[in-house]
């Protein structure tokens, strides 16, 4: 009897509920409208049998689907977020589903200047003969990390509809507000009870990942001196300028995220807020080493220092806080859990590729939370942008290196 995989249906429907976080709220969620997804998917949970299945105030969707076998296993998690990115709009997302895709660009129709482009999306041109999903041009799509809850739901509906196959208890997470930073700020780790997880927020089919970047924020304060300008010859500093000097001070061919790749860490100016007497500048601040992140720190320092000495009226202060950290520096000390999904891969025909994220995951703290945590493509590519594409293909592919890897834990 084929599997009737129920992925592509359900990740139409998810993306079509606005989910978008709110950098600027001091809630949690962010957003209230981010609970209508989780609603739902604590329903369709239940429906599952999946009986524990709940929301809580916070946002943070728990469910549990029992073991069936009498071996005593680690208990593991699934987890990806219903949060979408404020960098594009969320609001009446149109998926668009383009069958058989045979190489050329995708216009999409409700603004034809934004085109997907296998020339700029590499990946796309492997991607001959799936049914590629976009937006209509006017949104994102969402399969940051839309795709990720569909794969988990439908890889539960599967174990559940399948008892035969045999596996230790798989605890089931959904949470709000990654795409801001806080993931996991609310989250109950007793009530989880899980030993490991595994978060479905990657790209490229076949594609694990066991490091992130290192990061901190850091957010320079410069107090000026104001005058007015008709009268200001000789004694006006302005902290505007300042700001300005601070960040054209940046090097231009290293410690830039236009400039590095690969390992290579970078200092970058997010956000400028101010007037002429009193002027922010946000940072973040990246690495693959803590060491070095911290070298980076000293040099935003230094180079600040330097420009000030021109300013004898005017100060500056640097405060640097620890955002989160490298999980290689956890994972390092439990290889199976990642060498467990290259195996799960394998057994469904893909060619796993374990990388680095240049950037963080939920991953990320949850190791440092004590829940080591490597990231599983959920097969979205062009994330936080209008350009945003998945194919069916690859998600059924993410579904099956689930049902692969809750056997695999279960066998070893």
């Amino acid at each position: 009897m084929p599997i009737i995989h129920t992925v592509s249906e359900r990740f139409l429907r998810y993306v079509q509920i606005d989910t978008q976080s709110d950098p600027k709220s001091e809630t949690c969620p962010s957003t209230m409208k981010q609970k209508n997804l989780s609603k739902l998917l604590v329903q369709e949970l239940l429906d599952m049998g999946i009986n524990d299945a709940a929301l809580d105030e916070h946002g943070y969707v728990y469910a549990t689907i029992p073991s069936n076998t009498d071996k005593k296993i680690p208990t593991i998690c699934f987890c990806s977020h219903v949060d979408t990115a404020p960098d594009a709009s969320g609001t009446n997302v149109k998926p668009i589903v383009h069958k058989n895709y045979d190489g050329r660009v995708l216009v999409l129709p409700d603004d034809t200047s934004v085109k997907v482009d296998p020339a700029q999306h590499k990946d796309l041109g492997k991607k001959i003969g799936h049914d590629v999903i976009t937006a209509s041009g006017k949104t994102l799509l969402g399969a940051d990390d839309k795709a990720g809850i569909a794969e988990i739901m439908d890889a539960a509906a599967h174990l559940m509809a399948h008892p035969a196959i045999k596996h230790g208890t798989i605890k089931i997470l959904f949470t709000p507000d990654e795409e801001i930073g806080r993931g996991v700020d609310k989250l109950d780790v007793e009530r989880l009870n899980a030993d490991f997880v595994y978060t479905m927020d990657g790209e490229e089919a076949g594609s694990v990942e066991d490091e992130t970047f290192s990061a901190d924020g850091a957010v320079i304060t410069i107090t000026g001196v104001s005058q007015h300008p008709g009268y200001a010859k000789g004694k006006m500093e302005s902290a505007i300028k300042i700001a300005a000097e601070i960040v054209e001070a940046l090097p231009k061919d290293r410690l830039s995220p236009e400039t590095t790749s690969g390992k290579e860490g970078f200092i970058h100016p997010t956000r400028i807020n101010g007037l002429i007497e009193g002027t922010t500048i946000e940072f973040i601040i990246r690495d693959f080493d803590d060491d070095k992140l911290a070298e980076h720190g000293v040099f935003l320092r230094k180079l600040m220092d330097k420009v000030m000495e021109k300013y004898p009226g005017s100060q500056a202060k640097l405060e640097i806080t620890e955002q989160y950290r490298n999980m290689k520096n956890v994972l390092k000390d439990y290889p199976h859990v990642t060498e467990y999904v290259m195996e799960a891969m394998t057994r469904v025909g893909l060619k796993p590729q374990k990388g680095s994220i240049r950037g963080g995951t939920d991953g990320s703290r949850l190791s440092f939370m004590g829940l080591p945590a490597p990231n599983i493509f959920a097969a979205g590519h062009a994330f936080h942008s209008k350009q945003e594409w998945v194919t069916i293909q690859d998600m059924e592919l993410a579904v099956k290196t689930i049902v692969q890897l809750v056997q695999i834990w279960e066998e070893k």
